[in-house]
């Protein structure tokens, strides 16, 4: 079953390095929702960071909902 996803508009703040977080819907900790770009649906999160990169340059997924794409 597939799962939406989106990014955060905003790059984090250092030390993460300016990154666009990756979250799925559910997210314990989502952006604001005026600051997401709406993903689409995925069968998992590496598609979902896949997309996102199409989209901005450094992307790295959230530990909290999607630990399996958090590269940090």
């Amino acid at each position: 079953m597939a799962d939406q996803y989106y990014v955060n508009w905003n790059p984090q703040q250092p030390p993460e390095d300016g990154e666009h977080e990756v979250h799925k819907q559910g997210c314990p900790t989502p952006p604001l929702h005026h600051n997401r770009y709406n993903l689409g649906y995925f069968n998992n999160c590496r598609e979902a960071v896949a997309a996102a990169r199409k989209k901005f340059k450094n992307v790295d997924g959230c530990g909290n909902c999607i630990p399996a794409c958090h590269s940090r």
